[in-house]
């Protein structure tokens, strides 16, 4: 695709960076800024530099956050002794959709993959390990896509929490289909597999 200006191919290029986003899409992104106020792209612009700049992650969960400790772990409405073990920002999202779920959350990062090069270390793994440590946690739900790197991750943190036999394990009931991300669940479907856990050896 032959772009007529150096400065517009230099910002569809970077558009087209984003997940999901070709060259085509990104040139329409491109064209839109291009055609908007300069109010409109002041703002636009501003939104994305203090997302980068202002925004947290929690240091209790992981999750994204305006604050240091984001407003689910700082709640005295949610259970701090349930703990749901989540991939990525957009699976507390997900669940949260369903409103079946007043525990607290632990963002991983994403799952052991070796393929990928993502290894234990690279996830916050540990940082939950610490956290059942302290002794106030009496469920860890282990809430992974239903993958062969979610399962080889959900297997992992299973015998990192065997060294606290008071902890129960459980993991969602697989309404989830096999292979699914969470974030693509229906509501319904979803809300049901955090109701219904089951403990994670039976799963």
């Amino acid at each position: 695709m032959e772009i007529p200006s150096k400065l517009l191919e230099q910002a569809v290029n970077e558009i087209s960076t984003l997940p999901g986003v070709g060259k085509r899409s990104a040139l329409r992104y491109a064209l839109h800024l291009l055609g908007s106020t300069d109010a409109d792209f002041a703002a636009f612009v501003g939104a994305l530099t203090d997302l980068k700049s202002k925004s947290h992650f929690c240091s209790e969960c992981h999750c994204i956050s305006d604050t240091p400790v984001c407003h689910i772990c700082s709640s005295e409405k949610r259970n701090h002794n349930i703990v749901c073990v989540v991939e990525n920002i957009q699976d507390v999202m997900a669940i949260e959709n369903t409103q079946q779920y007043l525990g607290v959350y632990h963002v991983l990062g994403g799952v052991i993959s070796p393929l990928d090069g993502i290894g234990i270390n690279d996830l916050t793994i540990n940082s939950l390990i610490e956290r059942v440590s302290k002794g106030d946690i009496e469920e860890v739900i282990l809430a992974l896509p239903t993958t062969m790197e979610g399962d080889t991750t959900n297997i992992y943190i299973d015998r990192q929490l065997k060294a606290f036999p008071s902890v129960k394990v459980t993991t969602i009931a697989r309404g989830i289909a096999i292979g699914d991300n969470l974030e693509y669940a229906d509501e319904v479907t979803l809300g049901r597999s955090i109701v219904n856990r089951i403990p994670f050896e039976k799963a």
